[in-house]
């Protein structure tokens, strides 16, 4: 008994050991390396390759194949392990959101009036202007695979259904996006038609006349214009195949006028939600818009969710669709767990390597970085990820994060505080150290 109990331990043990090996074998420093051996999910029209090497040469991905060799590199054995690109996690506040409950650390929506009937629409508000490189959610996302994030802006009393601008951040430190700005938009029932006058038509009212603002046809300064000079110039960003903007939305027939308005104005949109897209998956394919799912949406959260399925990522996908994931709950704090909603969308249907792909390529496109990031490809940043088993199944780990070929730590607050408290007893109290440091 004794014996078979100790059995999964000893396994772990060995496991830990192993991950920790791997992680010494590299520099913290070291931009040059070839990974060999791994089982190579590259998310692109590669596909997945067996028992390859990839060379990784200042930081940029040089060669992936087989029987690679580089003198004066860095070498990680794989040993099978799956090697993917570094993960996408998803639609978030990261860095702009740090204890939710706390105003001081949130800075992921404006509101500059004094409430629903004193709306301000300022598309100029750009998310990635707060964003904090240091906040402790970052280390503990990263550690679970993941390299990059798009920062969302999101809409509240005093702002309006225009939230605002966000973009890709890199989760390795650096303080500035990558790849071009997205602009955020609200639409639906609930909180959303409360921003436009409490009406969904109200909503395509308002959008239509913040186009004819930009168009000149309401001149600035009139006692019915809503946007700034900065507000004009932002918003024409985004007009006449510009820049994507990123619809939160779930009921079909508002996707159905979302489709038409893009259509007729030339806008590039991507769905946030889209509980029920499935019924529009035809159309949606047709016109080339991505939609970011919640896999686990099942039962109707609200009126907008009467038909959410478990299906619906397998069904968008079936008919064309670029599938993402994002999640529809605590987002920020929950990065890490998009890997589950990928998994969830495999076992009801989306085949496994479009199920990688929208934690990757997907993403990676839709953000307008897919020339950099997203995919294992000869060029592209070593953002990459070692794991020790199907990364779409919870139960295998992150065993390397790799960015711009750089061993990223897999620490964070999370396991600092557990080494610390873990500590053998000594003269001090568990909270001390020994030494008292």
């Amino acid at each position: 008994m004794n014996r078979m109990a100790n059995t999964p331990r000893r396994r772990l043990a060995s496991l830990a050991l192993a991950i920790a090996g791997l992680a010494l074998s590299t520099t913290a420093l070291a931009q040059d390396l070839l990974i060999r051996g791994a089982t190579v999910h590259t998310a692109t029209a590669q596909g997945t390759l067996q028992g390859a090497d990839v060379l990784v040469r200042n930081g940029r991905i040089a060669a992936v194949g087989n029987g690679l060799s580089a003198a004066g590199v860095q070498v990680v054995e794989a040993r099978g392990r799956p090697l993917t690109p570094a993960l996408f996690g998803g639609i978030t506040g990261i860095g702009i959101e740090e204890v939710s409950g706390e105003s001081a650390t949130v800075d992921t929506a404006l509101a500059l009036g004094s409430g629903s009937k004193d709306m301000v629409v300022r598309p100029e508000f750009d998310v990635t202007l707060a964003y904090n490189p240091d906040s402790i959610i970052v280390p503990i996302t990263r550690m679970e695979g993941f390299g990059w994030t798009l920062l969302s802006a999101g809409a509240r009393p005093g702002g309006s259904i225009i939230a605002g601008q966000g973009g890709s951040v890199r989760l390795d430190g650096s303080a500035d996006p990558i790849g071009p700005r997205v602009l955020y938009v609200n639409i639906g029932g609930g909180g959303a038609a409360n921003l436009s006058g409490g009406s969904r038509a109200g909503q395509w009212m308002l959008l239509d006349q913040l186009i004819d603002e930009v168009r000149g046809r309401i001149p600035v300064g009139s006692h019915v214009a809503q946007l700034t000079p900065a507000g004009r110039t932002a918003l024409a960003r985004y007009l006449d195949g510009g820049g994507r903007m990123i619809f939160s939305v779930d009921r079909a027939a508002d996707i159905r006028q979302m489709l038409r308005w893009a259509r007729q104005r030339n806008v590039r949109v991507a769905v946030n939600g889209g509980a029920e897209a499935w019924k529009l998956a035809r159309e949606l394919a047709a016109a080339d818009v991505p939609v970011f799912v919640d896999a686990l949406v099942n039962l109707p959260g609200n009126f907008d969710q009467i038909d959410a399925t478990l299906e619906n990522a397998a069904r968008l996908h079936a008919a064309g669709v670029k599938v993402g994931f994002s999640q529809s709950g605590d987002a920020t704090h929950h990065a890490r767990k998009v890997r589950q909603l990928a998994g969830n969308a495999v076992a009801n249907g989306l085949p496994w390597e479009a199920g990688l792909a929208g934690l990757t390529r997907v993403p990676a496109d839709a953000a307008g970085v897919a020339g950099e990031v997203g995919g294992i490809a000869v060029g592209r940043r070593a953002d990459l990820a070692l794991w020790t088993g199907d990364p779409l199944d919870v139960a295998n780990t992150a065993v390397q994060l790799w960015l711009d070929g750089r061993v990223v730590p897999m620490r964070s607050r999370q396991t600092e505080l557990r080494d610390r408290y873990l500590r053998p007893r000594n003269e001090l109290p568990r909270a001390y150290p020994a030494g008292g440091r």
